[in-house]
């Protein structure tokens, strides 16, 4: 493929390529009506109970994902 030439891209193509970034496509659309970077984390203090806090861990444990991305996945 040459760098410098302009080349049509198929209808299937774009769709497949929107359907498989659809998330990060969302993302820079919000990015561009709100300015705010989603991608940035803030850090929130909470209480929980000890049951939640070990089930958390279990579920860490089996998965081998962060706390932080359990509970983001769940919400």
């Amino acid at each position: 493929m040459n760098p410098g030439r302009k080349t049509k891209m198929k209808s299937s193509e774009i769709k497949r390529i929107l359907k498989k970034y659809h998330g990060l496509f969302q993302a820079l659309k919000n990015y561009d009506n709100t300015r705010e970077m989603p991608f940035h984390r803030k850090r929130l203090d909470i209480t929980l109970s000890v049951k939640t806090i070990n089930k958390l861990k279990e579920i860490k444990k089996k998965t081998g994902k962060f706390i932080s991305q359990i509970i983001e996945e769940k919400i």
